[in-house]
């Protein structure tokens, strides 16, 4: 059963490292106010919320600054052979490292010299729009190749009948 954003937005609490708590609730008021639909937010938060907790406590969002720190929570969501033969975890693990990357980029590119986050046009001086967003070094990691052609098995495709 899928989980509601409501329940996702109060297990952030569950981060052992406060500050981190305080940016995610950050970056999901900037979800809401970006006209981002819940399913997305909640998509977002419920990633963003697994990777607080895989982290050491003492580690702040603000200071990973190494691939392998990303990479390490990503290769947790890589199954054996057995369990997964069609290496379904590859679209998990691109899919989280889109997600991470949005917040990553989110955080670099609203946070100016004097430290303040701005995410609204209003603030003209420290808004940087989305399109000119940049992607910090070290969250250059390329997506993982899958060698199926699509993300259904072929049992689960429909047929195209002619009418």
């Amino acid at each position: 059963m899928p989980v509601k954003l409501s329940t996702t937005v109060n297990n952030i609490h569950t981060i052992p490292n406060e500050t981190n708590q305080v940016l995610v609730r950050e970056f999901y008021e900037f979800m809401k106010s970006s006209g981002t639909s819940d399913k997305y937010q909640n998509n977002n938060l419920k990633t963003i919320t697994a990777f607080g907790r895989f982290l050491e406590p003492s580690v702040s969002f603000q200071n990973i600054t190494k691939r392998d720190q990303i990479i390490g929570f990503l290769d947790t969501k890589i199954k054996n052979s057995q369990l997964d033969p069609d290496k379904k975890w590859i679209t998990t693990w691109n899919d989280y490292l889109g997600r991470i990357k949005y917040f990553f980029r989110w955080l670099h590119n609203t946070n100016n010299s004097s430290g303040l986050l701005s995410s609204s046009p209003t603030d003209e001086e420290i808004y940087i729009p989305i399109k000119d967003w940049k992607t910090p070094s070290f969250l250059k990691v390329d997506k993982k190749k899958t060698k199926r052609l699509s993300p259904y098995l072929e049992t689960e495709l429909w047929e195209k009948r002619i009418f």
